[in-house]
């Protein structure tokens, strides 16, 4: 630990060069420390499927001075329907552009992952250190600090290591104690991949069910390609596994699950094979009663993931970020009050956004029966002719995440450790 400019400067190690991380990187050089992004993959991880921003994520990112780079990137979803297996929408949910109350199925704020990453990246490159096809495979800690031993088979101390490597995290596991198991899961699976855009590919999310628990979502971010989503209602040893398995199996199991779904299941089957991304998961909450020990604190979904379902997955990444970055800022001399008051003042924010998730309510859009998606859809149908979604968006008071208040920022932009 150095003295810069009368503050302590914290050399800090953080595993995981995605959102999260990244945004703590933004706050973290601008508080004065020296800051360290390890990244397992060879080169910047900007791919992936269209996100979304949300109430106090809108907040983080504005304070961050960012607000107008992401309007320049976000995607135009106008809106979700639920479609029959002719393609005809059943009932239409459109996105709430008021200006108040909450968002609907879709947000105003929708952007490509890849686009925020680099957003990010853009932001932080001049001031911390990245460096990439290198991951955290262990560390040891004393009251003096944390040694990281990294992938490469050599070894660096610093005075605090942030675990942002994701809801399947080493760091997490390595701190917790063994036999901890930190997931929730909901008992449903989803794959994503990338399609050509084809003329009736609109800018409205279309969401098919099909028998089974089985439902397929296309949405199109650009001119010349569409999102594809497969989403599974399954409990079993198969479903679980299999996304840890090679992309081919993954394809296979997919490719099998929904051979019999109808809509459009062929073409998105054929593009499946030759995407140049694809990604499946189990949809898990990750929940621990602590997110530090020693010298080591985790951070982003590696600490608190809700799940994609919450919508606040990405938001929840950059709020906490922000309340971490802040409570480092503050007590850098004083490591133990700084990740006890992160703990305090960001837990009651998450527990609001995991409780979003309620497995019951997906389990109500994920039928089983031919007759089950019938009646959701008319009902859905009945809902939208009465404007009910729309009122109910336009008129809530809180959007997700409640009143939780996002705490100030976390250090005066325009300050880097470079100028202090």
């Amino acid at each position: 630990m150095t003295q810069i400019s009368g503050q302590q400067s914290l050399r800090i190690l953080v595993a995981g060069g995605g959102i999260a991380g990244q945004a703590l990187a933004f706050w973290l050089t601008r508080g004065g420390h020296r800051v360290t992004v390890v990244e397992r993959f060879p080169a910047l991880r900007a791919a992936g499927a269209q996100v979304d921003l949300r109430g106090q994520g809108i907040e983080a990112v504005t304070a961050m001075g960012l607000l107008d780079a992401v309007r320049g990137k976000l995607v135009d979803e106008a809106g979700v329907a639920f479609v029959d297996a002719r393609g005809r929408a059943r009932a239409t949910i459109m996105a709430n552009t008021s200006g108040r109350g909450r968002q609907t199925l879709t947000s105003e704020y929708e952007i490509m992952r890849g686009d925020l990453v680099r957003i990010l990246h853009d932001a932080t490159k001049d001031d911390a250190e990245y460096v990439f096809g290198k991951s955290v495979d262990g560390f040891d800690q004393d009251e003096h600090g944390v040694v990281a031993h990294f992938s490469d088979g050599s070894s660096d101390e610093f005075d605090l290591l942030v675990g942002a490597d994701g809801q399947g995290s080493r760091i997490r596991r390595a701190m917790l104690p063994g036999g901890t198991d930190p997931y929730r899961r909901l008992g449903i699976h989803m794959a994503y991949w990338f399609v050509p855009r084809i003329a009736s590919d609109s800018n409205i999310r279309d969401t098919y069910m099909a028998p089974g628990g089985r439902q397929i979502m296309r949405r199109s971010h650009n001119p010349t390609e569409t999102q594809a989503y497969f989403v599974l209602r399954e409990e079993s040893e198969e479903a679980s596994t299999v996304h840890r398995e090679s992309a081919e199996r993954q394809q296979a199991f997919w490719a099998d699950r929904f051979r019999d779904a109808g809509w459009q299941t062929e073409r998105f089957v054929a593009g499946m094979r030759t995407s140049p991304f694809f990604y499946s998961q189990e949809i898990v909450q990750v929940r621990t009663d602590t997110w530090s020990k020693g010298r080591v604190v985790l951070a982003g979904d590696a600490a608190h993931c809700a799940s994609p379902y919450s919508g606040m997955g990405i938001s929840g990444g950059l709020v906490g970020a922000h309340v971490l970055a802040g409570k480092l800022n503050r007590h850098p001399h004083d490591l133990p009050t700084a990740l006890a008051n992160y703990d305090a003042v960001l837990r009651p924010f998450v527990d609001k956004i995991q409780a979003e998730v309620n497995p019951r309510i997906l389990r109500l859009g994920m039928p089983m029966t031919q007759r089950a998606i019938t009646a959701f859809q008319s009902a859905t149908a009945v809902a939208c002719f009465l404007r009910v979604p729309d009122l109910v968006a336009r008129y809530s008071k809180e959007d997700r995440g409640g009143d939780w208040q996002l705490p100030q920022n976390p250090a005066p932009l325009g300050v880097s450790r470079l100028g202090l």
